[in-house]
């Protein structure tokens, strides 16, 4: 006798480009959420040729294209949280926004792909302005690093202070339910120190700061494995700080593969797993 096991599990959505590498984009993603046992799928808005050493091309799907990829999944599936990564240009971020509206998709994790953490600017300012005011007011969460920070603020970072009132800002003016200010890209005791700001508590997540040059893919990572937690059922404030203890473990079994860059180590558990590092919070 032939017996099947139904197992209905949460659903999240991406919304981002693909990363030919592997180690960012919709593949960290999907890798993010099935570390979570959580069912991914994915809206694919761009397909780049990209390894550890760079970027070589970047080609925009139509953007009829993104809108149907979100349609078929929310039409026949259903999603309890979605996320935003790269959405390219003006054209895109502006129809996702609209499909997300319009299908009142709820706990959205927004990672607003601007600024790489080297301080290139990756969409025009046109782009940057319809996602200011027109997704960001949408997001559950935002999650820019310290370059996005200063463009959607309008503030210059360079320290713990200037991401406290970065954060601040953005969440008074651009209508955010939550901000986290990630610190990835800055300096010294800074690096690595994330700001929360939701309009009552301002905190900061301290993790252990680990030493390696492959850190490919992390912001996407953090904002999957937020919006991981939130598809599980956790409130705002667990999810962030699951998903920045999940990063700093990913980071800790960083993945040495090509030239340049490698990805973080999204199923770490398999690579010789044996300590966990809990953030501390003040």
């Amino acid at each position: 006798m032939n017996t099947q096991i139904t197992n209905r599990v949460p659903i999240a959505l991406t919304i981002a480009g693909s990363d030919s590498g592997g180690g960012a984009g919709i593949q960290a993603d999907l890798r993010t959420f099935a570390f979570h046992r959580v069912h991914g799928t994915s809206a694919i808005t761009c397909v780049t040729a990209q390894n550890t050493l760079g970027v070589a091309r970047v080609d925009a799907i139509p953007t009829e294209a993104v809108i149907e990829q979100i349609q078929a999944v929310v039409g026949d599936i259903g999603v309890q949280a979605a996320k935003t990564g790269m959405l390219l240009n003006q054209e895109i971020i502006s129809a996702v926004a609209q499909t997300v509206e319009a299908l009142q998709i709820n706990n959205l994790v927004v990672d607003p792909v601007m600024v790489s953490r080297t301080g290139a600017q990756l969409i025009d300012d046109d782009a940057v302005q319809t996602l200011g005011h027109s997704l960001l007011p949408q997001a559950t969460i935002v999650t820019p690093n310290r370059y996005e920070a200063q463009i959607l603020s309008g503030l210059p970072i360079n320290t713990l202070d200037d991401m406290r009132a970065a954060a601040q800002v953005i969440h008074r003016n651009l209508r955010v339910k939550a901000v986290l200010v990630k610190g990835g890209a800055m300096t010294g005791n800074c690096r690595g120190v994330d700001i929360w700001f939701d309009g009552e508590k301002l905190a900061t997540l301290i993790t252990k700061q680990v030493e390696t040059k492959n850190t490919h893919g992390t912001g996407c990572t953090l904002s999957a494995a937020i919006a991981a937690n939130l598809a599980l059922g956790n409130d705002l404030w667990t999810s962030v700080q699951q998903a920045k203890e999940y990063v700093t473990n990913a980071l800790t079994y960083a993945l040495d593969i090509g030239q340049g860059q490698g990805p973080v180590g999204h199923f770490f558990p398999l690579l010789q797993f044996d300590s966990i590092s809990v953030p501390s919070i003040t």
